[in-house]
């Protein structure tokens, strides 16, 4: 599983044990509502004996008529015990018979209660999920879990997950600050350099071999200048975007296309309005990727492109289709990272999707690749819809 991507929840074996394939919840809910049954058996177990104790005292006086014999005494307390005998029996059998549908529903009832207490006890953690899920498809590196409460064991962890929120913001900060200002820096020396070299070709009356290595030269200046403005961009795309509009993804599809069409390459557009919330800067600037790396990594004849924009439920969805060299499938994930080239010997300094990636992150989206079947990639993002 790749950083950022969405655990994948891994299929339970048959052969583990059914408490082990329940979620927590439900494991709270079964010890509570164990405890509770188990408390009513023996509330039960402590009750049936003293039934007989209750009943006892009503049939142990024994009541003999003056002038009555021995005989007719014994059997006058042979009449009394029989009778408390069935008295008890009775009682225990009325208690028995009253108490188990009791003890049933309170087993119910206390399988209902425990959910509810198991679910109320879990609310924190579901909140602090949500928020981890939300950081971690979105660079909403400002938000906080701040759980507040009482000081207890929920709250130590909700604040240690925070500070390790800010720990981590810090160095990432740190890190792409970094990139941009080196980046920036680097920016000054290069268009000097290129500067100095066409000048250098203007001047007439330079020698064939000096010449030569001037073109060389500025094609590396080039090279270094469109890695240099890539890694800008990959910089400023995985920054949350301070200001958001509500923007039309097929005009700004068909315009790239436009600007990124070479010639031999066929395109066939299915452009439908879909408008999204967005930085347009951004957005721009990913489809100006998304269409350079499909027109770049294309046939040198016969090639194909199909683009497609349309709304799919809440998303918009954009995908491009391009024909070009084989790409497999273990080779797909890599190419969304930075540097990444699956063919050196094509235009490009690996950035493209990696800018994709960065920009569609940060508007709450997704994308991904799959191999065409014959050559080329197809490469599907998905954007929040626009509300309203």
């Amino acid at each position: 599983m790749r950083e950022g991507e969405p655990a994948r929840r891994q299929p339970v074996s048959p052969s583990v044990p059914l408490l082990a394939r329940m979620n927590i919840r439900w494991r709270l809910t079964l010890t509570y509502s164990a405890l509770y049954f188990a408390v009513g058996v023996l509330l039960l177990i402590v009750m049936y004996p003293v039934i007989g104790q209750t009943v006892a005292p009503f049939y142990r006086r024994t009541v003999l008529l003056p002038g009555a014999t021995r005989e007719q005494a014994e059997a006058v307390v042979q009449e009394y015990r029989r009778q408390w005998q069935a008295a008890v029996g009775a009682g225990e059998s009325t208690f028995l018979t009253l108490s188990l549908p009791v003890l049933i529903g309170v087993g119910l009832a206390a399988m209902i209660a425990g959910y509810l207490v198991a679910d109320r006890a879990l609310r924190p953690v579901r909140k602090m999920t949500e928020i981890a899920r939300k950081l971690s498809e979105n660079t909403l590196a400002h938000q906080r879990i701040a759980l507040g409460g009482p000081k207890d064991e929920l709250q130590e962890l909700a604040d240690t997950f925070d500070t390790m929120l800010t720990r981590l913001n810090d160095a990432y900060d740190g890190g792409r600050r970094f990139v941009a200002n080196a980046s920036h820096e680097l920016r000054t020396p290069v268009t000097i350099n290129r500067t100095v070299i066409e000048v250098a070709l203007s001047l007439p009356g330079g020698p064939a071999d000096l010449r030569t290595l001037g073109h060389v030269l500025l094609e590396v200046n080039a090279r270094t200048e469109r890695l240099i403005e890539g890694l800008l961009a990959l910089a400023r795309s995985e920054r949350e975007p301070a200001t958001r509009e509500s923007v039309d993804m097929r005009e700004i599809l068909a315009t790239a296309l436009r600007d990124a069409a070479a010639p031999g390459v066929e395109i066939s557009a299915d452009l439908r309005p879909a408008w999204t919330t967005g930085n347009r800067a951004l957005l721009e600037r990913c489809a100006a990727e998304l269409a350079a790396n499909a027109f770049g990594h294309n046939l040198a004849e016969n090639g194909r492109v199909r683009a497609l924009v349309r709304v799919l439920g809440g998303s918009v969805s954009i995908e491009l289709t391009n024909t070009g060299p084989h790409v497999p499938r273990y080779a797909v994930d890599d190419l969304f990272e930075p540097f990444q080239r699956l063919y050196p010997d094509r235009p490009g300094a690996g950035l493209g999707l990696a800018i994709v990636r960065a920009i569609v992150r940060t508007h709450g989206g997704t994308v991904t690749a799959t191999p065409r079947d014959g050559g080329g990639l197809t490469v599907a993002v998905r954007l929040p819809r626009a509300v309203g």
